[in-house]
């Protein structure tokens, strides 16, 4: 079980990640914005189930406090998507700080659940996410991240 909740929470580092790099996309807007419409665009991916938007949107050079890459990832996402016939994530921004415009860091509630074939069928969890994003270009790249279990320390 613990195994599933440090994927689940890798999964959803990523799908934040994920979020907010799409959002810099739109350069009329300032970093800010840009990284809020990131986050919301890995929203997004992760409903969608959809592993290449999300992995499109981590940095190549992406390692996170447990040592996991951005290969990690890639391998986590693929094995949720498999198992979760539905997944719904509800993140909500505590805080967007950015730095000289080009570096962004980011903290954030996230509420997720997926629906599978188990017993129970549904697995829900809440979780606290730092993350640190990138502009490269005319996009941001999520190159770190920290999270834990609501209540716990971020790690």
């Amino acid at each position: 079980m613990t195994t599933t909740v440090t994927r689940l929470a890798v999964l959803f580092a990523a799908i934040l990640a994920l979020s907010a790099i799409v959002g810099c996309a739109e350069e009329a807007e300032g970093p800010e914005a840009q990284v809020r419409a990131w986050i919301d665009e890995m929203h997004a991916a992760a409903e969608a189930k959809d592993r290449s938007d999300i992995v499109d949107r981590i940095s190549p050079s992406y390692i996170d406090a447990r040592g996991n890459s951005r290969d990690d990832i890639e391998n986590t996402l693929r094995v949720y998507f498999l198992r979760q016939n539905r997944i719904a994530v509800v993140p909500n921004v505590d805080e967007i700080r950015i730095i000289d415009g080009t570096v962004a860091e980011v903290s954030l509630t996230v509420a997720m659940a997926g629906t599978n074939n188990n017993a129970f069928g549904l697995r829900a969890d809440a979780y606290r996410f730092e993350l640190e994003l990138e502009a490269d270009g005319e996009h941001w790249k999520l190159i770190s991240a920290r999270w834990g279990e609501v209540g716990q320390v971020v790690r």
